[in-house]
C-alpha cells in the first residue's frame, strides 16, 4: 500500500520515471499482500481498512485519472495493471470500486449470499449510541418505521437520529438480493442492496411528512445510483414503506416535490418508492457512525438548495 502511495505521489508531480518503477514493484507485489488483506479483514482490522477505503479510493482514482493523461503510454499501462493485480480477488476489487456494474442485476448473477449473519453486525443487545434506545426489535407498539436510501448511510442517519420523536435508528442493507451481504460485497455493486437509514419513531410526535421534508432537501433525487462522488447501485434514491398509508404519503410527496423540481428547472426524480424487504443490518462500525467521537465527518450528499413545501406537510403525514 505504501508503494501505490509513493507512486501516486510521484504521478501527480509528473515525476514519471519514478512512478513508472513503483507502479512496476506495485504490480509484482500486490498479488502476495492481497492474503494479508484478507486475513486483516476481520475485527479490528477490518474496521481500520474500512474507514481507510473512501479515502484511498478518491486517492486511487485521481492518480489513475492523472496518469492517463501524463507523459507516456507506459505509465498508463503500468498504473493499469496494478489496478489490475490488486482486482484479482472481487472482494478486493469491491472495496475499492473497480469492476462494479452500473446497474442492477438480474437475480441469477448477484452474490448468493450466507445463512449466517455477517460476524461484524450489532450485538443483540446493542444500544443506540446516541439515543441509548434499543437496535433491535421488538420496538414498543406505538412506533412505526421508514427505510431510507439517499447516499452514505453514514451522512443519512446523521440527519434523522437528531430530530425529535425519532426513537432509534440504524444503517444497513435493503431490497437486494444476497443474504446476509457484507460491506465489501454491497460495494461490489453485485448485492443489488441500496445503503439505507431505518427509521424508528412515533407518529405522535413527528409525523413520517417531517421526515420527507428532510429527506428530500437534504440529497439529490434527480441522479440515478449516484449521490455526489458516490456512484452506484447502492447509492440509490429510495423510500421503503412497512404499511399503505406510508406508500400513499411518499407517492404524494414525490409528486408535490417533482413540481418544486421542474419549476426550477431540475430533472426528473429517480427516487423508487417500494415495501420495504428484509433488513440486514451495516457492521457495527458503521451505526451512528457520525456520532462516534474520531469519526472522519465525511458527508456525500449532494442537496439540490430547493425546500419541500411546508405547507404541503398537512396532506402527507401520518
Amino acid at each position: 500500500v505504501c508503494v501505490v502511495l509513493f507512486a501516486a505521489k510521484d504521478v501527480e508531480q509528473d515525476k514519471v520515471p519514478s512512478s513508472s518503477l513503483a507502479f512496476g514493484f506495485a504490480g509484482a507485489s500486490m498479488r502476495r499482500g492481497l492474503n494479508s488483506f484478507r486475513n486483516v479483514r476481520r475485527g479490528v482490522g477490518n474496521k481500520a481498512i474500512q474507514r481507510w477505503i473512501p479515502t484511498a479510493r478518491s486517492f486511487a482514482g485521481r492518480m489513475i485519472n492523472k496518469a492517463a493523461r501524463s507523459k507516456g503510454f507506459a505509465v498508463g499501462m503500468g498504473t493499469t495493471l496494478a489496478a489490475y493485480a490488486m482486482a484479482s480477488s472481487p472482494r478486493t476489487a469491491a472495496a475499492f470500486g473497480w469492476g462494479k456494474p452500473v446497474e442492477l442485476l438480474e437475480k441469477n448473477a448477484c452474490i448468493a449470499g450466507t445463512e449466517s449473519p455477517i460476524p461484524d453486525a450489532p450485538a443483540k443487545d446493542e444500544k443506540h449510541f446516541l439515543l441509548g434506545t434499543p437496535m433491535y426489535s421488538p420496538f414498543p407498539e406505538n412506533m412505526e418505521m421508514v427505510s431510507l436510501g439517499m447516499g452514505c448511510f453514514w451522512c443519512s442517519e446523521n440527519l434523522f437520529m437528531r430530530m425529535p420523536g425519532v426513537y432509534s435508528t440504524h444503517v444497513g442493507y435493503a431490497q437486494g438480493v444476497t443474504k446476509n451481504p457484507s460491506y465489501e460485497e454491497v460495494c461490489s455493486g453485485r448485492t443489488n442492496h441500496n445503503e439505507v437509514v431505518r427509521v424508528v419513531y412515533d407518529p405522535s410526535k413527528i409525523t413520517l411528512g417531517d421526515i420527507l421534508k428532510v429527506f428530500w432537501e437534504r440529497h439529490d433525487p434527480t441522479t440515478l445510483n449516484q449521490q455526489g462522488n458516490d456512484k452506484g447501485t447502492q447509492y440509490r434514491s429510495g423510500i421503503y414503506y412497512y404499511n399503505d398509508a406510508q406508500r400513499k404519503v411518499a407517492e404524494e410527496s414525490k409528486k408535490i416535490y417533482q413540481k418544486v423540481l421542474s419549476d426550477r428547472g431540475f430533472s426528473t426524480i429517480t427516487t423508487e418508492i417500494e415495501q420495504a424487504q428484509e433488513f440486514y443490518y451495516a457492521e457495527v462500525y458503521h451505526q451512528q457512525y457520525d456520532a462516534k467521537p474520531g469519526s472522519r465527518q465525511y458527508c456525500g450528499l449532494s442537496p439540490l438548495g430547493t425546500q419541500f413545501p411546508s405547507e404541503s406537510l398537512s396532506s402527507t403525514s401520518s
